[in-house]
C-alpha cells in the first residue's frame, strides 16, 4: 500500500523535528552554554546588614587536631599518663634506648604531682668505666613525638622537665634524627646528688643545627644509678602570637578571618562515657599539674595542654569570639538525670565566672594567675552537643538556662534542638543545626532556611560538610556543593546568625575522619577545597547583603549572593559577586545593576576555583591542585559578560566608588552590566 504525498510530508516534518531534538539535546550533554542575566539591586535602600558573626571557626580536638597540631607541644605523652593510673604501665611512645644489660625502664606512682602520679624510673646498670660500660650514646629513653618531631635548622626549642636521683646525674638533651644518628642540638644537664634528691625542674635551651621534619628527643646518661623523669615537655619557641599554637596552622585559621571559634567539640564534650568526658577544670593551671584524659570517642590520650585557657586565648589571638560547648552531664551512653544535675550547671557557673569573673573572684583568680587578669569575652554558650534527643536533655537544659539567664542574663545560649522547621519547646538565644550528607543533597540544602520563622532564636549551623563517597578526602565535588549551601546561608543570614565548617584539622597520620579543612603533618599542611570554598566568605560577616535574583531561573545548578564590604586594609568599598556553577555547562553570566553609576565601578578581581575533575583533590603532593585562581581586568563599558566555568565556584570583586550609589530614580541611567 503506498502513502499520499501529505503523509510524506508530515512524516519528513517529524523527522526534522526529532532530529533537531535530538542534536539539541546532544549539544547539551556535550556542555553547550547556557546565557543568565544576574540582576543586583545595589542601591542604599535595598541593603541588609549581614550578622558580624555569620562565619566562624569550630574546633575539636579529633584527628589529633590540638594533640599533635594546633598546639605546639612536640612531646607525646609527656607526662606518662598515657597508660593509666596503675603500674607499672605501657609508656608508648617513649621506647628505651639499651637493652636490659644496660638499663631497666618502669614506671611508678612517686610523681611530684598530685593529679598525675606516674613517673619514669630509670635504673641505669651501666656505667662510664668498669665492668658494664654503657653503650657510645648512653642509654635512657627517646620520644619520636606525634608521628615525628619537627625540628628547623636555627630554631629554637625549650625542653622542660622533672628529674630526681639517688646520686648525681649527668643527663644528655638531644633532638636527633629519626634513628637516633645525627645530633641536630644537644646539651648536657649535671647536677650533684643533694642538688636532685627531690623532684628538681630542669629548663634547657636548644638551638637546632640542621633540620630533620621527623626526628626526636633523647634523654640519656653514661653514669650508674637510679634516675626519675616527669612531665618532659618540648616546644618550638617560635610559636602564634607567642601562646603556643603551631604557627602555620594558626595562621592558615587566621586567613579564614572568622569572627568566632566554638569549642571544644563535639563529641569530644560528650565522651563516649561521662567519666572520659572533656572536664574544663581539668585543663587549667600549670602545664604540669594537668591530668590529661584519655578520649573514648576518637580513641586516643591528650594531656590536655591545649585547655579551656588556652581556647579563649586563641579567640582572643584571633580576634573572634569564643562559643564554649560544655558537657550538659550528658555522653555517648550514660545520663545524669536531671534531679541530680546541679553539680554540672555549677560547674558551667564556675567556668564562666573562670572566663568573665574579676580577677579577685575564686576563678577569675585563677585566669589572672595564669597570666590573664583582663577577663575574656565570653557571650556564647553551647548546652551540650547533639544531645536534643536524649532523655534527660530539655530537663537538664532548662537548669543550666535558668541559671546561667540569672547570673549573666547577657550570655546567649545555644540548644542542641533543631528549630528550622519547628519551633522550639524551651526557651534559647539560638538553635544547633548540623549537617552531613551526599554532595547533590547538600546543594540543593541552599533553601534549607527560605521558610524558616524570622521570629524566635536565630540558627547556628555549627557542623556542615559533604562526607562520604562525593567527599573523599576533600574533593571539588564536596566543596562546590558546600560553596552553594553557604551562598543560600548567607542570602538567609536574617535568621541564620552563625555558620562554621567541620571538622577542621586532620593529622595526616591519625585520620578518624574524612573530609576535613586543612591537612597536617610535622612539617607540610594544605588547605582542601572546602577550606578554600570558606576564603570566598572571609569578607561577609558584618556586610551588607544585596537583593540579586537569576534570570531566567531554568537552571537548577546556578546559584549566586551579592555583598558591599568595606576593605581593612585598604579603606575602599567593594561588591564582591558569588556564583557557584554546580553543573557541566558553561554559563555567560551579564550582571546588572540596579542604582549604581557605571562611573563608579574602577576595576574588577576574579577568583575562580575549579579543576579538571570533580573528584579532584590536594594532597602532599600536589598541594595547590585544587586552589582559587585570580585574575585582573578592568570594567570597561556595558554588557562584558562573565564565563562562568562548569564545576567552578567564582567570585568577583568590584572596586567602588561609594559617593556614586544612587538610588532608583536618579538623573541618569543606573542600571549597567558586567
Amino acid at each position: 500500500m503506498g502513502l499520499s504525498k501529505a503523509s510524506c510530508r508530515v512524516s519528513l516534518i517529524q523527522l526534522f523535528i526529532v532530529i533537531c531534538l535530538v542534536f539539541q539535546c546532544s549539544a547539551k550533554k556535550k556542555g553547550a552554554e547556557l546565557n543568565t542575566t544576574l540582576i543586583v539591586d545595589a542601591s542604599d535602600a535595598s541593603g541588609r546588614p549581614i550578622p558580624e558573626t555569620l562565619f566562624g571557626i569550630f574546633f575539636e580536638e579529633i584527628n589529633h587536631a590540638g594533640a599533635g597540631g594546633l598546639w605546639a607541644e612536640l612531646v607525646s605523652n609527656r607526662g606518662f599518663e598515657a597508660g593509666g593510673p596503675n603500674t607499672p604501665s605501657d609508656i608508648t611512645p617513649w621506647t628505651i634506648i639499651g637493652n636490659e644489660s644496660y638499663v631497666n625502664v618502669e614506671t611508678d606512682r612517686t610523681s611530684l604531682f598530685d593529679r598525675n602520679k606516674v613517673a619514669l624510673r630509670l635504673d641505669v646498670l651501666c656505667d662510664s668505666k668498669g665492668d658494664n660500660i654503657c653503650p657510645a650514646g648512653g642509654v635512657g629513653v627517646y620520644n619520636p613525638g606525634f608521628w615525628g618531631m619537627n625540628i628547623e635548622q636555627g630554631k629554637k626549642y625549650k625542653v622542660v622537665f622533672y628529674v630526681r636521683s639517688t646520686g648525681s646525674i649527668n643527663l644528655t638533651v638531644s633532638l636527633t634524627g629519626s634513628n637516633g644518628v645525627g645530633n641536630l642540638a644537644s646539651t648536657v644537664i649535671t647536677a650533684s646528688a643533694s642538688y636532685v634528691s627531690n623532684w628538681t625542674k630542669v629548663e634547657t635551651l636548644l638551638e637546632a643545627k640542621a633540620t630533620d621534619h621527623n626526628a626526636r628527643l633523647q634523654l640519656t646518661t653514661i653514669t650508674k644509678g637510679v634516675i626519675w623523669l616527669d612531665q618532659v615537655s618540648a616546644m618550638p619557641l617560635d610559636t602564634y602570637k607567642g601562646h603556643g599554637f603551631r604557627t602555620d596552622l594558626a595562621e592558615m585559621v587566621a586567613a579564614m578571618k572568622p569572627r568566632f571559634i566554638r569549642f571544644p567539640g563535639g563529641c569530644f564534650v560528650e565522651g563516649e562515657r561521662l567519666r572520659n568526658a572533656f572536664r574544663w577544670k581539668a585543663s587549667i593551671g600549670p602545664w604540669e599539674e594537668r591530668p590529661g584524659h584519655f578520649g573514648d570517642v576518637w580513641m586516643y590520650w591528650t594531656d590536655d595542654g591545649l585547655g579551656y585557657y588556652e581556647f579563649l586565648q586563641l579567640a582572643e589571638d584571633l580576634n573572634a569570639l569564643p562559643i564554649w560547648v560544655f558537657n550538659n552531664g550528658i555522653s555517648h551512653t550514660d545520663e545524669v538525670v536531671t534531679s541530680a544535675i546541679l553539680p554540672f550547671v555549677q560547674e558551667a557557673l564556675d567556668g564562666l565566672e573562670f572566663a568573665r569573673g574579676d580577677p579577685t573572684s575564686k576563678w577569675g583568680s585563677v585566669r589572672a594567675a595564669m597570666g590573664h587578669p583582663k577577663p575574656f569575652d565570653l557571650r556564647y554558650v553551647a548546652v551540650g552537643n547533639e544531645d536534643c534527643n536524649k532523655k534527660n536533655y530539655r530537663g537538664n537544659y532548662l537548669k543550666f538556662y535558668g541559671a546561667i539567664k540569672q547570673a549573666y542574663p547577657d550570655i546567649q545560649i545555644i540548644s542542641n534542638c533543631d528549630a528550622s522547621s519547628r519551633p522550639l519547646d524551651h526557651p534559647a538565644d539560638m538553635y544547633d543545626y548540623h549537617i552531613y550528607t551526599s554532595a547533590n543533597d547538600m546543594f540543593s540544602r541552599a533553601n534549607a532556611f527560605n521558610h524558616a520563622s524570622r521570629s524566635g532564636p536565630k540558627a547556628f549551623v555549627s557542623e556542615y560538610a559533604v562526607t562520604g563517597n562525593d567527599a573523599g578526602t576533600g574533593s571539588l565535588l564536596a566543596a562546590l556543593s558546600e560553596a552553594g549551601f553557604l551562598i543560600g546561608l548567607e542570602n538567609n543570614s536574617d535568621v541564620v546568625s552563625m555558620i562554621s565548617y567541620a571538622p577542621l584539622f586532620v593529622n595526616a597520620n591519625d585520620r578518624r575522619w574524612n573530609p576535613d579543612a586543612i591537612v597536617f603533618n610535622s612539617y607540610q599542611l594544605y588547605g582542601t577545597p572546602s577550606y578554600w570554598v570558606q576564603l570566598f566568605f572571609a569578607e561577609s560577616s558584618g556586610a551588607t547583603l544585596l537583593n540579586s535574583s537569576l534570570h531566567p531561573t531554568a537552571s537548577n545548578s546556578l546559584l549566586a549572593s551579592a555583598i558591599t564590604w568595606q576593605n581593612s586594609v585598604d579603606g575602599r568599598s567593594y561588591i564582591r559577586i558569588k556564583v557557584v556553577n554546580f553543573g557541566a555547562n558553561t554559563v555567560n553570566l551579564k550582571i546588572s545593576f540596579d542604582g549604581l553609576d557605571p562611573k563608579s565601578v574602577h576595576k574588577t578581581n576574579m577568583t575562580v576555583l575549579t579543576s579538571a575533575n570533580v573528584m579532584d583533590e590536594n594532597s602532599f603532593s600536589q598541594l595547590k591542585k585544587v586552589v582559587p585562581i585570580q585574575s585582573t581586568f578592568q570594567s570597561v563599558g556595558k554588557d562584558i559578560n562573565v564565563s562562568v566555568q562548569p564545576h567552578s565556584f567564582t567570585s568577583l570583586d568590584l572596586l567602588k566608588d561609594s559617593s556614586n550609589i544612587r538610588m532608583p530614580g536618579s538623573d541618569y541611567s543606573t542600571r549597567f552590566s558586567i
